[in-house]
């Protein structure tokens, strides 16, 4: 390219319009939940900043098509002028503040200050970034004038531009979902796949006999899955638990299906409940229905405490659903975890209703992440209604859930979006890394219902309306981990948000998406409500399992 054509591209910038992408790039150095190094700062202010000159595009290309007065010459230059300079100082205050915004944030989370803003990287970074998107919108331009053109010659004007417009609108959709997005799609399945060690990869099976995946188990060792081997042969064993509480205890129950047992999700369902009955679940004082994260995971931050906490006497089943991260299970197998959860719950809880009321166990759901939503859409309250389950506990509840959105609304007056109070708390109770949900203004019902949710995550608490309107929580005073300096943007605050999520995996634990065992044992006590546990031992298991490596409490060999 020569400096001629270079100049050519540069001509064809709107002054306007790049202010507006100006204006968003700033409002993009604003904090946010989590904290930004400039690296991803970069690409963020890039994007937005692109996205703005974009907006600024559409709103004057749909000015000239109203036929509204335009400004040229030097009225336009005074115009320009007297816009820029108050952006300009809008843009160097937000500079100077940015990395007191962004301190102040990996202060709350438990993260080192920064040095420096490092303007110079995000500067390069955000220049390349906006310039890769403005050279895609030549194009995408480039192409649409091509095939109007082509249009020109056999029917009206007005006719070619709409009938362009939607070629080149059909064109991007089939290239991007059945080109790009299939091949990352079926790349990260086979990728996630292999990281399952199926089959020929899997390691020896246990050698225990009550456990699953064993020789005399119905679920195939090698068909498992990675995710689902580790939940089987990790945990307290009966001598860790009565090491630790001093008292006699079981070996606690794990039955795991991966998503190779079974071709159809009530296959693996059916297979679990036979699994179950096999190993005497139903005899145990407490069984747990829960539903993995998209990979298949199970967290045992969650599932060694409360196994401690009832003294083995315990049992839990879970079915896996998919291979991909939870983020992309969300976008790309929705449907599949719900299906997955509800022929789990549906057998279980029809199986477990047939029992004596007097000597069956105790029945829970539980589910963490993405989890947690198919876990809530499986719990029917329909078909509990006869014969309902004893409560219900879910971690990091991802936006979309719609049972989790309806009790977020029902919150009582004057309490914040991120921990809220639903009427006297005997059904429902919210818990984060700074309550355990053990305060209501009354005692616990029949059911107990917990909500574990960090006020830093942006998983639960991202908002699709924050693309026009600040989410309620915004609105609200600052919780302990949040930045005081929130400043709602626009367009530019739905991708801050965005990005928030794809970095809240790596947060601090106790923030973001980052839950970890200290912050279940609370909840957990308080949904199970274990016999003869007190506050003491609930201190000392979050000692223990602090030590333990901050995720489980224990490790069992097979």
């Amino acid at each position: 390219m020569n400096n001629g054509e270079i100049a050519r591209i540069i001509g064809k910038v709107s002054v306007p319009c790049l202010l507006l992408g100006l204006l968003f790039f700033a409002a993009s150095l604003t904090p946010s939940l989590i904290p930004r190094g400039p690296a991803v700062q970069g690409l963020l202010g890039g994007l937005v900043m692109a996205i703005g000159y974009l907006i600024g595009q559409i709103g004057a290309l749909l000015w000239r098509a109203a036929d509204l007065p335009q400004l040229s010459g030097r009225p336009a230059n005074v115009l320009t002028t007297v816009i820029a300079l108050p952006l300009l100082a809008v843009f160097l205050w937000v500079l100077g503040s940015s990395l007191r915004w962004q301190n102040d944030i990996r202060e709350k989370v438990g993260m080192e200050d920064a040095d420096a803003l490092q303007l110079t990287t995000i500067l390069l970074i955000a220049f390349a970034t906006f310039a890769i998107a403005f050279a895609l919108g030549r194009a995408v331009a480039s192409l649409f004038r091509l095939i109007r053109s082509r249009f020109y010659r056999i029917m009206p004007p007005r006719r070619a531009n709409v009938l362009g417009l939607i070629a080149v609108v059909l064109i991007l959709f089939v290239v991007t979902r059945d080109g790009i997005v299939d091949e990352v799609v079926t790349g990260l399945d086979e990728s996630y796949e292999a990281a399952q060690e199926l089959f020929e990869n899997a390691p020896p099976p246990p050698g225990d006999p009550r456990m699953t995946g064993s020789a005399e188990s119905l679920i195939d060792w090698a068909s498992m899955g990675k995710p689902g081997r580790d939940f089987i042969t990790s945990g307290p064993t009966s001598e860790d638990i009565s090491a630790f509480t001093g008292r006699p205890a079981l070996d606690p129950i794990r039955v795991y299906v991966g998503r190779a047992n079974g071709e159809t999700p009530e296959a693996r369902a059916e297979l679990a409940l036979a699994e179950l009955i096999r190993q005497g679940a139903f005899d145990r004082d407490v069984l747990i229905v829960a539903s993995p994260t998209g990979t298949g995971w199970m967290d045992p931050g969650s599932h060694d405490p409360v196994e401690y906490m009832h003294g083995g006497d315990i049992a839990t089943v879970a079915a896996q659903y998919s291979y991909l991260q939870s983020p992309l299970a969300l976008i790309l197998e929705t449907n599949t975890g719900l299906e997955q959860a509800t022929a789990l719950q549906d057998v279980v809880h029809g199986y477990w209703k047939t029992l004596p009321v007097d000597t069956r166990p105790r029945l829970y759901v539980h589910g963490l992440s993405l989890g947690a939503w198919s876990s809530m859409h499986a719990t029917n309250m329909f078909r509990l209604l006869d014969d309902p389950i004893d409560g219900a506990f879910w971690a990091g509840p991802p936006f979309p859930s719609a049972f989790w959105k309806h009790v977020q609304n029902q919150r009582n007056p004057g309490t914040p979006w991120v921990l809220p109070e639903i009427g006297d708390g005997s059904l429902i109770r919210y818990a984060s890394h700074t309550a355990d949900a053990s305060e209501a203004a009354a005692e616990w019902g029949d059911m107990r219902i917990v909500f574990l949710q960090y006020s830093s995550d942006p998983v639960v608490f991202y908002d699709p309306r924050s693309l026009w309107r600040a989410p309620p929580w915004m609105r609200d005073p600052s919780a302990e981990d949040m930045t005081e300096h929130f400043i709602f943007m626009p367009v530019v605050t739905q991708f801050q948000l965005a990005l928030d999520m794809a970095l809240s995996f790596g947060a601090p634990p106790g923030h973001g998406h980052a839950y970890f065992a200290e912050d279940y044992i609370g909840p957990w006590v308080q949904v199970t409500a274990p016999s003869d546990w007190t506050p003491e031992e609930t201190q000392r298991l979050k000692a223990h399992c602090d030590v333990g490596y901050q995720l489980g409490c224990a490790n069992r060999q097979p």
